[in-house]
């Protein structure tokens, strides 16, 4: 009643009937009446303005910008929105003036209240144009609404008002009638044409966008991103970013393909609040001790500051990131959060659409409806359909903004936090765990943004679709309920197992790839020994551990994704067996099945979410904890050091007590220290007596517990580890001072980095990799000296500079640099140093010990005291680490000072000499066998050309700078090839099997829901139990064809996996092993590794995952439009156009998205690694004061990375977008012709539209899956490549078996005019070397660095192979036999000594043919045997990584110890100088001469001493033989090249 009463109130209002069904909804011809589309259909619109217009003004608030100049566009909304006023102004004065009072028509409330609220509306939109361009608002969302909306609702009212002016035209036209007055009726028609001719114009005027505004806060250059400027309907449909999807599918995208970030996201606008709501935090939970005034967040030129916790008084609880985090972007969470809930109510809206449809279809047979009808629910449900596309599109960009913005926030608070932190609580995790910090917990907030909604929208999902299917089914529903909460826990613990195996597949890859790791490092070894095959076997055992349990998480895999796709069918089984058995009268027509099919798909979505949700928040919930627990950590105490500069002197510590953090454990006691102006003060003591410690108190890095430490000045600091970044040489030096060339260069040749800079391929611009990868430890610690030099401190802090480096360079540096006449003359300087001979030229000597200084006093007045001081020169000059002339050098200095002394030091320096014999022929001892490294070949080739002019030369380093080979990073798509290579791996058998199972599965499906049209449609059912039950059965059956087909389908496809698997990997080691040595030279370890790693972890988990979820959903695509196409066979129309639009919008994303993707990848590692680097090098920083630098370096690295992640997080929504609207064409269609085509089957009609409603989701993850797919079988492609690559020679040959069985006999090595060259398009390293030497002769090779003596060994064991001439050893070539043959029957004893890890045994002997005792016995002469028997595991003791747990001398015992297990007849020794100290030299000199008596032993020699006494020598120069004689007879020569060696080490 109260319906009917407020129609009569509105129909006095009007004058007229307000609504009449009759003439709306009961008709062929429909039509609103005049009063309803004057009132209703106006002041809509109008509500809807004044209600969104709050967000506009928020926008007013928000923008960045202002003052867009007047332009046409805005200047013509001002004067059309003039115009409406005018219009409307008119109607209202019209309607007082020929209505009421004295005119027959009276005046009604509806002729008044019309104009005047569209007048208000109207002036506030005027308002807002010139608000707008004052504040730079380019483009409104609410207004394009308003005028679509007007427009759209004036559309009934045309209509009415063109028929009445038809009407009139009749009657004024038939003359019969008496005259009419229509005037007053001819003015409305006039006025709302003009009006509606108006309100087009602006909806046409506001799809486009203001100009660009004035004044910008940032500036905007010409790669702004088109979002800013662009029209709300481009940024609701994305159009501006086709230009981008364009650019990508004509041509991979580069970095400067990108637009700029928004200035919005950038860390610039993000940090200032975050920082102010997380001050506002600390400040809350810590109360301040004193009442002191609060800080603002301060904002001084753009610095954010952080508040620390630790300083504001007593603890209340730890301050949290999430109260900041709530505050600082949950306005704009709520926002996205009110488009979900819209979107959750869209959902619904739909399957009662669907059931509108079904119903009227039924009638339609009975009694035909209205056309209009039909079509009018079809595009109902379109219009809610994209509705829902826009909207959803809408609140995923909110939530990856809020994602992207959290991130940034968190990432430069740990950032500034890592730079304040104090070093107790920094020891107290590893640099690691702290980039972790950043890595995984920073980006955790990010995945979860998206899904934090779900939390209240999957209970309110799950409660309406109950609610509806209660509505249809009544209680029934609790059944099909019951199946899906089963199902969690199932799924759940089907999960937890899943789990359980990952761990321990996760074990053993990390297994396989420590082994690999061995294996490709130690290839050499491997190669020279002929061990390849026994790592093999161990590489494929640990790999067959493996795929057992990739095999059990087959079968795991391939149930539940078998539960999932059969749960829909299971749930709907239950509950409609359910509701037709519970009850005769319940009978199953075409509404309820559909409907109930549809809301249960609805239904699985929120069901699936929740459990991964919860997952994820407890994930979040533990980085939140560990965020906090790092931002809550003690910082350093800036009081630690006062700069008071009325002290006398710039550096001091007065009655120092210092700590590292640890309250009880005191490092530095007493400390009492002056360092004068311009004054060298020297630091000396043992090791651990905390030298370092007292530049660290100097720094204040330490915690001070009492005295007082003051510094006055700007600090240099250089560090013992030297602290190199990730930059070129030059940006390391100048450390962000401007580039001044003249004294850049004069500190260059101060530090003795010339000679460095010139070999590196680039001179100083030559990138220095992570924590200074590619230079020695003496280049990185002059480069550490030259950055403090070049940054002109006053006070300098050197904490043992010269260790590194060699001692003629450390006497160079100190004259120039640190001592009386260096660079550093006039600076006040604090050295640390183990060097005495500098000692006497310091203006005072502080000697620690014990953590206390022990006296102190010039070089002079400690020599006489006789105290620690001279205790310490003794110690030192015992280790003999000194050089000859330094020796003498200290002897001097002693007899001046003091010559009571000298006695006791000159014992001590005899001890020292014997020691040193040092090596005078090579430079670089790393030139022999083992060391191949890359840099050193650069060097070789260069030495024989040193004379080609210096610009060839030039050229020629940057070719060699690049000696690694670049990664082809593949661009484009992938071959047909490659997916064919996969299929075959997979076995072609399975591959179809997979593919006729999933048919055979969709066939079931469409089966079990054809039979259900089938059953709905059939009247007898109500009355037969025994119809009733057939088709029950008969579903049921359908349904367990399914179970089968889909299970079956799902193992084909694991096992497949499987084969695949194991296949791919076999091949790809036994091909990466037989690569010649070459290629492992040019290709970086990394790079093979990461082939064996990620790559077969990507076959191994990845792609058979996505393979099922794209053939599913590829399969349901293709099921959807074969129902749609039975129930209306006209629908094939329209897919083709459909199909097309889909492709494109497909190849362009995937070419887009996939660089973008990469492009982020690529852009986010550069954040974490200089993270890493920051954390690292702390104190240097602090040092040197540069933590604002740096803080602006990882703000420009966290935008840069946004720049590449915003795009692709776009990517996806304009796919989305695109896609979604396809989809929803399809359901437009799949209704429209439903309708239109009088179908009278209802069921048919219900079943289409439901597979309909459906596709929108699947066409979208079939994008997804078939670039997934893509990107992913790139993996496949790799390793098919590195499986194509050449290699060497064969292993074993058929020949070999007729050669004699214990080759060689006599051990005859014959080189005939031999030439090699380390790899194609090289010069000749050995240019026709000729030479025979007979069985058991013993022969030395000497000659200079690179004259080609390593080069003969790797030749014998045909490492590198000849390039003319042959080696022939006891009468047969060794070319033509396998290289295992070979290799196993010749003997090295390599320079540096490669242990594997596993156990004694294993490395001795791997293939397991000797006996216990026979090793037993090689470990005794090799003098290992007493070490061997006192391990408790004796020959089974494991050994570590590259032999870690043994000493270095013992490692090369170990070698020898292989030599004698093989014991051939010709032996090879590259012998080591570095690791072995002189006695196990000596023993393993005896053990040769004795063991190897009968042999031909080859001996590269570094010390001519100990090849003396051999029968012949060799002395090689430029890969030519010059000298080849008993070195008696060569010594005998005076002009002989070895003589001059001989003389040079002091041996004639």
């Amino acid at each position: 009643m109260g319906d009917a009463t407020a129609f009569s109130s509105m129909d006095e209002f009007c004058g007229s009937t307000f609504w009449d069904a009759n003439e709306t909804w009961w008709t062929t011809d429909p039509d609103f009446t005049p009063c309803f589309e004057q009132t209703v259909l106006v002041w809509a619109p109008c509500a809807f303005f004044w209600l969104f217009m709050l967000f506009d003004f928020w926008y007013l608030k928000a923008s960045l910008d202002k003052n867009i100049p007047w332009n046409r566009l805005n200047i013509s909304k001002l004067l059309i929105n003039v115009g409406l006023l005018v219009v409307t102004a008119l109607d209202l004065i019209m309607s007082f003036v020929k209505k009421g009072g004295d005119s027959e028509l009276p005046l009604y409330g509806v002729d008044i209240w019309t104009p005047i609220i569209k007048l208000l509306t109207f002036l506030m939109v005027l308002m807002f144009i010139p608000l707008n361009r004052k504040y730079g608002v380019q483009t409104s969302g609410c207004q394009f609404m308003f005028w679509f909306l007007l427009t759209i609702f004036s559309i009934p009212r045309c209509r009415t008002e063109a028929r009445l002016h038809q009407e009139r035209g009749q009657i004024i036209g038939s003359q019969q009638a008496e005259p009419h007055d229509f005037t007053w009726e001819t003015y409305q028609f006039a006025s709302f044409f003009i009006f509606f001719a108006f309100t087009c114009l602006m909806l046409i005027l506001n799809c486009f966008a203001d100009q660009l505004p004035r004044q910008t806060k940032y500036y905007r250059g010409p790669k702004e991103i088109p979002e800013l400027s662009a029209s709300f309907l481009s940024r609701i449909t994305y159009s501006w970013f086709d230009r981008m999807a364009l650019k990508g599918y004509r041509n991979p995208l580069e970095e400067k393909d990108l637009w700029d970030l928004r200035p919005q996201d950038s860390c610039k606008e993000v940090m200032p609040t975050f920082a102010h709501y997380w001050n506002k935090n600390v400040r809350k939970n810590y109360k301040r001790a004193s009442g002191g005034q609060e800080p603002k967040a301060q904002f001084s030129n753009g610095k954010v500051s952080f508040e620390n916790p630790q300083s504001n008084g007593r603890k209340k609880g730890m301050a949290s990131i999430m109260p900041p985090i709530y505050r600082s972007f949950g306005g704009i969470f709520l926002f996205g959060s009110f488009f979900k809930l819209i979107t959750d109510i869209l959902t619904f809206a739909q399957p009662q659409v669907l059931s509108l449809i079904i119903g009227y279809v039924e009638d339609f047979a009975k009694v035909p409806q209205p056309e209009w009808k039909g079509i009018m629910y079809s595009i109902l449900l379109f219009v809610l359909a994209s509705a829902q596309t826009f909207i959803l599109a809408q609140y995923f960009h909110r939530m990856f903004i809020v994602g992207l913005r959290i991130r940034t926030a968190l990432i430069n608070c740990i950032y500034r936090k890592a730079l304040r932190i104090s070093n107790a609580a920094r020891k107290a995790s590893t640099v690691g765990e702290i980039v972790n910090l950043m890595a995984v917990d920073a980006q955790r907030f990010m995945d979860l943004t998206t899904y934090l909604n779900m939390l209240w929208s999957a209970p309110l999902q799950i409660a309406l679709a109950l609610y509806f299917l209660w509505q249809q089914l009544g209680p029934s529903v609790l059944a099909g309920l019951a199946v899906m909460i089963i199902m969690i826990p199932l799924n759940g613990f089907i999960a937890s197992r899943i789990k359980t195996y990952q761990i321990r597949q996760m074990k053993y890859k990390d297994e396989r790839v420590k082994l690999m790791n061995e294996v490709l490092s130690g290839i050499k070894v491997l190669k020279l020994y002929a061990w390849e095959p026994s790592f093999e076997k161990q590489v494929l055992d640990i790999r067959d551990k493996e795929i057992a349990t990739l095999r059990a998480t087959a079968y795991l895999n391939a149930s539940t994704s078998f539960l999932w796709s059969c749960a829909p069918f299971l749930v709907s089984l239950v509950t409609f067996a359910t509701y037709v058995l519970i009850d005769e009268n319940n009978v199953l027509d075409a509404k309820k099945t559909f409907v109930s099919l549809s809301l249960f798909n609805i239904l699985r979505f929120p069901l699936t979410m929740l459990p991964m949700l919860i997952t994820n928040l407890v994930q979040t919930q533990v980085s939140v904890q560990r965020i906090n627990k790092f931002l809550n950590s003690e910082e350093l105490d800036p009081n630690n050091v006062q700069h008071d500069a009325s002290k006398p002197h710039p550096m001091s510590i007065e009655n120092g007590h210092f700590s590292w953090g640890d309250e009880d454990e005191m490092t530095l006691k007493n400390i009492n220290m002056q360092v004068p102006k311009n004054n060298l003060v020297a630091i000396v003591g043992t090791v651990g007596s905390g030298k370092s410690s007292v530049i660290q108190a100097l720094l204040g890095e330490m915690e001070k517990i009492s005295g007082t430490v003051n510094t006055v000045g700007k600090m240099a600091y250089v560090p013992q580890q030297a602290w190199i970044q990730n930059a070129t040489v030059r940006d390391n030096i100048l450390f962000g001072k401007p580039y001044d060339r003249k004294r850049y260069n004069k500190v260059i040749d101060a530090c003795a980095l010339r000679t460095d800079i010139e070999i590196l391929s680039a001179g100083d611009l030559t990138e220095v990799g992570e924590k200074g990868i590619n230079l020695s430890g003496g280049q990185k610690q002059r480069i550490s000296l030259a950055r403090a030099v070049y940054h002109n401190a006053d006070l300098y802090l050197l904490d043992d500079p010269l260790s590194a480096v060699d001692s003629h360079v450390g006497k160079h540096i100190f004259e120039e640099v640190i001592g009386p006449k260096g660079m550093l003359a006039k600076k006040t300087r604090v050295l640390v140093t183990h060097g005495i001979t500098f000692l006497p030229q310091t203006d005072k000597i502080y000697v620690m010990k014990m953590g206390e200084i022990s006296e102190n006093g010039t070089y002079a007045e400690l020599l006489k005291n006789r105290g620690a001081f001279a205790d310490f020169l003794m110690q030192h000059l015992q280790e003999g680490e000194e050089e000859e002339e330094e020796l003498n050098q200290i002897k001097r200095q002693l007899s001046q000072t003091d010559p009571a002394l000298v006695a006791p030091f000159e014992k001590a320096i005899l001890l020292a000499r014997t020691e040193s014999l040092s090596d005078s022929i090579s430079v670089t001892s790393a030139d022999s066998l083992m060391g191949g490294s890359l840099r050193r070949r650069g060097k070789r080739q260069d030495s024989y050309d040193s004379n080609a002019s210096a610009a060839s030369l030039k050229k020629k380093q940057e070719v060699e700078g690049k000696l690694i080979e670049t990664e082809k990073s593949q661009t484009g798509g992938v071959d047909f090839a490659v997916y064919k290579h996969y299929i075959k791996s997979v076995g072609i058998f399975l591959s179809v099997a997979t593919l006729v199972l999933n048919f055979v599965f969709q066939a079931f499906q469409i089966g079990s829901n054809l039979w259900l049209t089938q059953w709905s449609n059939d009247k007898a059912v109500e009355h037969d139990t025994g119809l009733r039950n057939m088709y029950l059965g008969v579903y049921g059956a359908f349904g367990f064809g399914q179970v089968v087909s889909r299970y079956l389908s799902g193992l084909a496809l694991a096992l497949g996996g499987l084969h695949c698997s194991l296949d791919v990997f076999t091949k790809l080691i036994r091909m990466v092993l037989k690569w010649p040595m070459d290629l492992f030279d040019t290709t970086p370890l990394g790079r093979i590794l990461s082939r064996f790693a990620k790559d077969i972890d990507t076959v191994d988990n990845v792609l058979p995952q996505i393979v099922s979820q794209f053939l599913s959903t590829c399969y349901s695509v293709l099921a959807t439009i074969v129902v749609i196409s039975i129930s209306t066979p006209i629908f094939l129309a329209v897919i083709v156009p459909i199909g097309f639009i889909y492709y494109f919008a497909q190849r362009f994303y995937v070419a887009t998205s996939r660089q973008l993707m990469r492009l982020e990848s690529v852009s986010r590692s550069p954040i974490y690694s200089h993270f890493g680097e920051t954390v690292t090098g702390v104190s240097t920083i602090r040092a040197y004061t540069v933590q604002d630098r740096f803080i602006e370096e990882s703000d420009n690295k966290v935008d840069k990375n946004q720049v590449c992640k915003y795009p692709s997080l776009i990517a996806n929504r304009w796919l989305a977008v695109r896609l979604e609207m396809v989809g929803n064409l399809i359901i437009l269609f799949a209704s429209l012709f439903a309708v239109l085509g009088g179908q009278t089957n209802p069921g048919l009609v219900g079943l289409s539209v439901s597979y309909a409603l459906q596709v929108t989701q699947t066409l979208n993850w079939l994008v997804r899956m078939s670039s997934d797919i893509e990107t992913n079988i790139v993996s496949v492609e790799r390793i098919k490549e590195y499986g194509e690559t050449k290699q060497e020679a064969a292993w074993e040959l058929e020949e070999d078996k007729k050669k004699p069985k214990n080759w060689p006999e006599d051990g005859r090595v014959e080189f005939k005019d031999f030439q090699v060259r380390y790899r194609e398009g090289l010069e000749l390293v050995l240019r026709g070397v000729s030479f025979n030497i007979s069985g058991g002769q013993k022969v030395g090779i000497v000659g200079r660095t690179g004259a080609g003596k390593s080069s003969l060994t790797l030749a014998l064991f045909r490492i590198i192979e000849s390039a003319g001439g042959k080696i022939l050893i006891d009468g047969i070539d060794i070319a033509t036999m396998g290289l295992h043959m070979l290799r196993s029957r010749l003997t090295i004893i390599p320079q540096d000594p490669v242990l594997f890890s596993g156990s004694l045994r294993s490395n001795l002997d791997p293939f397991e043919v000797k006996t216990d005792d026979e090793i037993w016995k090689a470990l005794e002469l090799s003098h290992l045997k007493a070490f061997a028997k006192s391990l408790t595991a004796g020959l089974n003791h494991e050994i570590s990584e590259g032999g870690e747990n043994l000493s270095v001398g013992q490692r090369q015992l170990v070698c020898l110890a292989r030599a004698l297990l093989r014991k051939t007849k010709v032996l090879v020794l590259d012998e080591a100088t570095a690791a072995v100290d002189l006695e196990t030299d000596d023993l393993i000199q005896k053990t040769i001469r004795s063991e190897f008596r009968e042999c031909t032993v080859l001996t590269i020699a570094h010390r001519l001493n100990t090849i003396l006494d051999s029968d012949k020598v060799i002395v090689l120069d430029k890969g030519q033989i010059t000298e080849f004689d008993a070195p008696s007879a060569l010594l005998a020569d005076p002009k002989s090249a070895f003589f001059s060696m001989a003389k040079d080490a002091n041996l004639v």
